[in-house]
């Protein structure tokens, strides 16, 4: 598995490539083309769970009184 620094830069990559309408993606020597948009966002929603930067809150707690 890629350590977070090589996730990182290829997150970059993507961004850039996907913000410009491209779908070639090229870091460290590495090139991959996609076929579709939602295949490039599918690889960054990957990239984030990964690396932890999309974390979702799946549970809230809420404790009240009326300050007797």
């Amino acid at each position: 598995m890629a350590d977070s620094d090589q996730l990182l830069a290829w997150r970059e990559a993507l961004l850039r490539a996907r913000y410009a309408g491209t779908r070639t993606v090229e870091c460290d020597g590495r090139k991959v083309e996609y076929r579709s948009d939602s295949e490039m966002a599918s690889a960054l929603a990957d990239l984030e769970r990964r690396l932890g930067t999309n974390a979702r809150v799946t549970q809230v707690r809420i404790n009240s009184s009326k300050g007797v």
